[in-house]
């Protein structure tokens, strides 16, 4: 059970939590929907990295929608899966090496896209995880 009561705003569980303060939840959900689809980088990609950083976030409602899948990586998704398990080691404090070996898959842009989402997708877990929002 979620540590605090549902408000009556949002489509899931998550969003409910967020609702008691519509115009975070509506801002949240929307900066969600732009970071989640196809940009510089494939949703594809993006969904393996969120999954990869749901098993070490502590939301039981992140990790419910599943685990990695390796056997859908491509090479740049293995280097943003390693990007992001290197993330999870360091906390945020990343070797200018590991920015190097990055530069070698991925473009500026698509560097800034995956950051983004990384910190975006570990910040929507923290709070589940704080919330105790089941799965």
């Amino acid at each position: 059970m979620a540590r605090i009561v549902e408000s009556n705003f949002g489509k899931t569980s998550f969003q409910r939590l967020l609702g008691h303060n519509k115009e975070v939840m509506d801002a949240w959900v929307s900066l969600g929907d732009v970071l989640e689809k196809d940009g510089r980088l494939s949703a594809a990609l993006k969904e393996q990295v969120r999954r990869t950083l749901a098993q070490s976030n502590g939301c039981e409602y992140c990790k419910a929608k599943g685990k990695p899948e390796p056997d859908k990586f491509n090479e740049k998704t293995s280097m943003a899966v390693g990007f992001a398990e290197v993330f999870l080691k360091m906390r945020g404090e990343m070797e200018e090496s590991t920015f190097k070996i990055l530069k070698e898959c991925f473009s500026e842009e698509e560097i800034s896209e995956l950051c983004a989402f990384i910190a975006f997708s570990s910040a929507s877990q923290y709070f589940g995880a704080l919330m105790k929002l089941e799965a």
